[in-house]
């Protein structure tokens, strides 16, 4: 990799053009961003399975994979769980919000992601993060998600891989992570996700 950025990963021509083929088999897609994170077993191997997962969803396209970041545990006390790896993964989908959910709770499963403590250690967090331009209280699936604008382990990817990127109801990504701020959030340049074939 030659280029001065080591985060920057450019998507070959080739491959571009077999997902925007791809995307014909999609009618009237939308766009979603969804967030992954996992701080238990081989975390790097775990993300890349779980975005391979999502490509094998029919009706959905995995469009844009962020750089790998290392964040501190949300909610615990410092040093009690490891760190996570984080990404963000922006896709295009013909499956509506609910079925959308449903897949990234089936991921979470393959992984043996075990939900007995909230902020507790996990293999797999898959979060829909925003959903078009939806905005949605339906405690079920509340979009956009509810406390994702306010955590820098999403924001920072999303932002890496959507620099105009709104946050539906709340501005730019950009904006809130002028606000919000990078502490706790390290890129690391030697890991990389894939973009699935």
């Amino acid at each position: 990799m030659s280029s001065s950025d080591p985060t920057v990963q450019p998507v070959p021509t080739s491959v571009v053009e077999r997902v925007d083929a791809a995307d014909v088999t999609l009618s009237n897609p939308k766009r979603a961003v969804i967030s992954l994170g996992s701080n238990l077993g081989n975390r790097l191997e775990t993300l890349q399975g779980a975005i391979d997962a999502l490509e094998d969803t029919p009706g959905l396209r995995v469009k844009a994979v962020s750089p790998v970041y290392e964040t501190d545990p949300w909610g615990v006390e410092p040093g009690t769980q490891s760190t996570y790896f984080n990404a963000v993964v922006l896709v295009k989908t013909t499956l509506p919000p609910s079925s959308l959910l449903e897949r990234g709770h089936a991921i979470e499963e393959a992984f043996e992601r075990v939900r007995d403590e909230r902020w507790g250690p996990r293999t797999l967090d898959v979060d829909i993060v925003s959903y078009q331009d939806v905005v949605s209280d339906d405690p079920t699936l509340t979009l956009p998600h509810p406390r994702a604008h306010q955590r820098a382990f999403v924001l920072v990817p999303w932002n890496d891989v959507d620099p105009q990127a709104e946050f539906p109801g709340r501005g730019t990504v950009s904006g809130l992570l002028t606000e919000v701020g990078q502490d706790g959030v390290q890129v690391r340049t030697d890991l990389e996700l894939r973009l699935p074939e």
